[in-house]
C-alpha cells in the first residue's frame, strides 16, 4: 500500500468509531500537527475505499482544526467489512479513551476482548417499576463493574465526561463493592 496525498474534505470521518478524545488532548494533538505535520507522512490515515477513516479519526478532526488542506491517507481497499470494524479497535487498543455507550450498543464484549479492548462489565440495576416498598422510591441506578482499580479509574473520568455531556444535572458516584 502506498500513502497518497488527498484533499482534507475528501476523507470522511467514520460515525461507527467508538474513540473519544478530551479536550485538553485534542488541543495538544492540534498542536503536535502544526508542530511536526511530518509525522503524518510518518503514520498516514487510513481509509477504506469509500475514504472513510478506519484508523485516525482524531488525526483527522485535529488536522482540519489546525487550518491543513491536505493529509496523507492510505487506502485499505482489500479488507472486509468485519476486518474495517475490527481495525477501528485494534488500531486504537494502545490508549486514549473510548465511548463506552457505543461500545455497549453497538460492539460484541467478546470480540473487543480478543483484540486487546479491556471491557467493563455493564449491569442495568432494576428501575422503579421493577421494585417494590421503599426500594421503589429509591433513583435508576446503573452498575458497571471493573477488573481492576486502575481499569475503574481510568472509567471514572470517561463516565463522567459522558454524563455531564449527555445528561445534565445527573449525578455520579463511584463506590467499591465486594468481589
Amino acid at each position: 500500500m502506498k500513502t497518497k496525498i488527498v484533499k482534507i474534505g475528501d476523507v470522511k470521518i467514520n460515525p461507527n468509531n467508538p474513540r473519544l478524545i478530551k479536550d485538553d488532548k485534542f488541543a495538544k494533538l492540534v498542536q503536535s500537527i502544526k508542530d511536526l505535520p511530518q509525522m503524518l507522512d510518518i503514520r498516514p490515515i487510513v481509509v477504506n475505499s469509500d475514504m472513510v477513516v478506519l484508523g485516525g479519526n482524531m488525526r483527522l478532526k485535529a488536522c482540519k482544526e489546525a487550518g491543513l488542506k491536505q493529509v496523507p491517507i492510505i487506502i485499505a481497499d482489500n479488507l472486509t467489512e468485519d476486518q474495517q470494524r475490527e481495525f477501528l479497535i485494534k488500531d486504537n487498543v494502545s490508549g486514549g479513551e473510548w465511548d463506552w455507550q457505543m461500545i455497549a450498543n453497538d460492539w460484541d464484549a467478546g470480540q473487543l476482548e480478543e483484540w486487546g479492548l479491556d471491557v467493563p462489565i455493564f449491569e442495568i440495576e432494576p428501575t422503579g417499576d421493577d421494585l417494590i416498598g421503599e426500594e421503589k422510591n429509591k433513583p435508576a441506578t446503573l452498575k458497571i463493574t471493573f477488573e481492576s482499580p486502575e481499569q475503574l479509574q481510568k472509567a471514572e473520568i470517561d463516565i463522567q465526561e459522558l454524563i455531564d455531556r449527555k445528561y445534565q444535572g445527573a449525578y455520579f458516584s463511584v463506590s467499591a463493592g465486594e468481589i
